[in-house]
């Protein structure tokens, strides 16, 4: 292999990962060990998926507000089940100032503990509620085995932190959250699909009653948790002492709802539809939609830039996202570059072309190229972002399926599972024990139930006594 060439997701997907994600650039390791630096066009992407995000959060009425970075750990210890969930992850600080602090504060892992002690001055009575808040904000996680936007020690998220009067309405809001923001935002922005459901008890949120999940399938067979919503119950107002009059006249505790997305989305778009020329970028979601590269001689030169800058124009003014690729570099070079880049088209101005009132259009999903009328450029390249998303989304859902399997045995379910297959779903008793001995013999977990579980008409695939439902498993990231 060239200093140039991609590794092959085949040979050394890890490796092939690395090298897109450096090579696009896109981020790199930070001088904090498990730290990343986003760089601008990795930093551009997240803006979308975050616009598209927030676009939704507020659509569904929640507003946005900022808590701090530090969270006192009196109250973080108060919650002892999220203390004990993140306690290997959570970063201390104990000098400032010069001084030695008189309490300990601790880097934010999650925000729930912080903001329910908060909650408890701001809700007194039924009519101060839901409160529907969320916040972007970044946290801090002590990574022991980092890769950059999948698991760094800090990364860029939203946390939704909401308070009802009843647990219908609490998990309700959750449910809204999985559906109508996150896999909406997914699979229609991003061209991922998903599968939506409910995570076991062993793989709940620290605290949660019940953690709602959307799980992706990348292309080397392993899962990536997309986003979680989590229905937390009464048990964060009763730890923090939150209560209400209700509308009987008694004390009544709230019921809550956090959610997240983080910046790993990123790494999943690379994942889900990078080739072993770098990435394909869904249109919604690529920072450049359309990359026009000018091909000229120096005879002429001026005419073919100045053809492509009323070209970029042309399309800027239709709310498409442009660039126009004019450095000093050769054609070939910008070519190799932007399909390493993912950008969804590319628009080629030579002198031939202009003379017949034509561009050359190249898809980076299909690397196939057509002469496109400049008449109708507008309308043209709408229409093939367009397909080029539809097409995205299509090949990830055919890949899943073929990656989706039914074992009869438990051999057969080790065996998919040991080699990274993919999906495997089979049936399961539930218990705890049946769960841990496929993780211990494959390292791989549930990665979702079925929202509303099912009676199945089977014996557990693990221990052989009657199934409680269908699970299905897979190695993750």
């Amino acid at each position: 292999m060239s200093k140039t060439q991609l590794p092959t997701q085949a040979a050394d997907f890890p490796r092939w990962y690395g090298e897109v994600v450096r090579r696009a650039d896109l981020a790199e390791h930070s001088l904090v060990r498990g730290a990343m630096v986003i760089k601008p066009r990795g930093y551009a992407i997240w803006e979308t998926i975050q616009r598209a995000l927030d676009d939704r959060i507020k659509a569904t009425g929640h507003k946005n507000l900022y808590f701090p970075l530090l969270v006192p750990m009196s109250v973080l210890e108060q919650e002892r089940d999220l203390v004990e969930g993140f306690a290997p992850e959570v970063a201390v600080v104990t000098h400032a100032g010069g001084d030695e602090l008189e309490e300990p504060l601790a880097i934010r892992p999650t925000s729930e503990a912080v903001i329910w002690a908060t909650y408890a001055k701001w809700i007194q009575s039924y009519r101060d509620l839901p409160l529907l808040y969320n916040q972007w904000a970044n946290i801090v996680r002590w990574e022991l085995r980092p890769r950059l936007f999948l698991r760094t020690t800090e990364f860029l998220w939203q946390e939704g932190h909401t308070a009802h009067e009843t647990e219908r309405e609490a998990v309700a809001e959750a449910l809204t959250i999985l559906h109508e923001v996150y896999a909406d935002v997914v699979e229609n922005v991003m061209a991922v699909p998903v599968l939506r459901g409910r995570k076991s008890a062993g793989e709940r949120f620290p605290g949660a009653v019940e953690t709602f999940t959307l799980e992706a399938l990348m292309r080397d067979g392993k899962a990536l948790q997309a986003a979680t919503s989590h229905y937390l119950g009464d048990g964060f107002a009763r730890t923090y002492g939150v209560r209400y009059t209700a509308r009987s006249g008694v004390e009544e505790y709230p019921f809550a709802t956090s959610w997240g997305i983080t910046t790993r989305l990123v790494g999943a778009l690379i994942m889900a539809h990078g080739d072993d020329r770098g990435l394909r970028l869904p249109p919604a979601v690529a920072p450049d939609c359309v990359v026009v590269v000018p091909i000229y001689t120096e005879d002429n030169r001026a005419e073919i830039l100045e053809a492509a800058d009323r070209i970029v124009k042309r399309l800027r003014s239709t709310g498409i996202r442009v660039t126009l690729d004019d450095r000093d570099a050769r054609p070939g070079f910008k070519f190799a570059d932007w399909e390493l880049k993912g950008a969804p088209l590319r628009l080629d101005v030579g002198k031939r072309d202009l003379d017949g009132g034509t561009v050359t259009l190249v898809r980076r999903d299909t690397l196939a190229s057509e002469q496109a009328s400049l008449d109708r450029i507008e309308q043209t390249i709408e229409g093939r972002l367009a397909a080029i998303q539809t097409e995205l989304f299509a090949q990830a859902t055919q890949r899943r399926a073929a990656q989706t399997f039914a074992p009869a045995t438990l051999a057969e379910l080790e065996d998919i599972l040991q080699a990274a297959s993919g999906f495997a779903t089979a049936p399961w008793c539930g218990s705890s024990e049946c769960e841990a001995r496929v993780k211990e013999a494959t390292a791989a977990t549930i990665r979702v139930l079925a929202l509303e579980a099912e009676h199945v008409d089977a014996a557990c695939i693990v221990c052989g006594a009657p199934a409680a439902e269908q699970a299905t498993w897979a190695q993750a990231y």
